[in-house]
């Protein structure tokens, strides 16, 4: 079985498996019920979430710049 790449790094822990029997609209109304989440958890913490976005984002150079960027 392929190992999928999960968003939040963890390649362990709880097993979670979708019932193979869900109809396209369960399938959908699960999607519609995670987007919502997300949006209502975006909303809530957006301005804390960005700065952490950018914190791990952002390469620090410890070395001093000398030259001129041209």
């Amino acid at each position: 079985m392929k190992s999928h790449h999960q968003p939040s790094g963890l390649h362990h822990g709880l097993p979670f498996f979708i019932d193979p029997q869900w109809s396209p609209e369960q399938a959908m109304a699960v999607i519609e019920l995670l987007d919502d989440l997300r949006d209502r958890i975006w909303t809530h913490y957006e301005s804390v979430l960005l700065d952490k976005y950018r914190d791990e984002r952002i390469t620090r150079n410890h070395q001093p710049v000398t030259d001129p960027p041209f």
